[in-house]
Parts: C-alpha cells; structure tokens; sequence
C-alpha cells in the first residue's frame, strides 16, 4: 500500500497540532535518547524530530519510540536510503529540508508520513501540486522569517507550515501568530550541553516553557 500525499499531510498536521514546538534534536550518544525524550514528553512536547545528523540517530530513534505519550520522528532525511532506515527504527513521521521526487516516492511507498521542506513560493506550489499542503518552511529566519511567511500565505492560503530555522523564544511567538503556522521547530528546548549533564529536569522545564507559547501579532 502506498501513504497518498493528502494522507500524509493529513498525519503530519495532526502531529504538528500536538504542541506549539516540535523540538529539533541533535543526539550524539543514544544513551541519552530514552531520558531526553521522557523530559520533553513530561514538560508537553510530544512530537520530536530526531536528526539524522549523527551515528547515534537511529538508535536514538529506536529508543525514544518506546517513550510512552511520545510521536518520534527523523530528521534530515535526503535519500531513500534515509527513508527506510528512518522508518525501520520505528519513526512515525519524517522531516526532510527540501524535496525531491524520488524522497516523496519513497516516504510514500514506505507509508512514512512526511513534513517536506519548503522555502518559496515556487517549491510550496510544486509540492501542493503533489497533494502536500503541510509543509515545513525552512530555512526560516535565512529565508526572511515570520514576513517571508507571512507574504507566501497571503496568495497560499490553503497551505499551512511548521517554520524551522533560526526559531527562537524570542520569535517563537510571530511565527505562531501566522495563519498559516500551525507549529515551529526548535532546538533550544534541547540544548546539548544539559543533554551531556543530564540535567533532564532543566529540559522538562524548557519544555514546558515551550508547550505554552503563544502567537501575538
């Protein structure tokens, strides 16, 4: 059976809805992975992005996927290859910076719900064309942040974003104000030094800072 892109944008919205952050989370030691994820889960961010970005993702990935309350995705996924390994170390969602054909053809045959990235108007409608119409804008702030975002949903009303990039507590709220913005991306909740301390109560807490944000205009 092959995911159709409306299914899964369907999947990756109801994911973004959970919290108003989706934490972007950088793993270099897997040990750390199961109490990392209990933390953000405890203080309201259940949806991770696990990035694949080092050897220790896919382990990571396996171990934060048996956090009760927790919806665990990969990150940075660029190939098909990436894919399949995202998907047997049990993520339930990925996340890519860009797309390519072959990278939606494959989260689509594997069933992987996927977030493809997006930063202009062009590659929004190429992907909306496809059946996507919950993106990832990325890179946010690079790409002119919260107006750039702001100008693309004015013509583009029927595409929402989850903005990555540069996110922020400081604009963390102009994102969220947005219309079209459902959710951000960050990775200050999960900063690696406290992840090296194990200081798990110091991320619930940012955590839980996060969970509450808000949009204002």
């Amino acid at each position: 059976m092959v995911l159709t892109a409306h299914d899964a944008s369907r999947r990756t919205r109801e994911i973004c809805a959970l919290a108003p952050i989706i934490p972007v989370i950088v793993i270099d030691d897997a040990a750390t992975a199961r109490p990392l994820a209990e933390a953000l889960v405890a203080g309201g961010l259940p949806a991770l992005e696990v990035t694949l970005r080092t050897r220790a993702a896919l382990e990571a990935i396996r171990a934060m996927a048996q956090v009760p309350g927790g919806v665990v995705g990969a990150g940075t996924l660029v190939t098909p290859a990436d894919v399949i390994a995202a998907k047997e170390a049990g993520a339930q969602f990925g996340v890519s910076p860009g797309a390519t054909d072959e990278l939606l053809a494959a989260c689509e045959a594997a069933e992987l719900p996927l977030l493809p990235g997006a930063a202009t108007a062009t590659e929004a409608m190429r992907l909306l064309a496809r059946g996507y119409d919950m993106l990832k804008f990325f890179p946010a702030e690079a790409s002119g942040g919260a107006p750039a975002l702001r100008a693309i949903g004015a013509p583009l009303p029927q595409i929402t974003f989850c903005p990555t990039g540069g996110v922020s507590p400081a604009n963390a709220r102009d994102y969220l104000a947005l219309p079209n913005v459902i959710c951000a991306g960050g990775s200050w909740v999960a900063p690696a030094d406290r992840i090296a301390a194990g200081d798990w109560a110091a991320i619930e807490l940012l955590a839980r800072e996060a969970a509450q944000l808000e949009g204002h205009a």
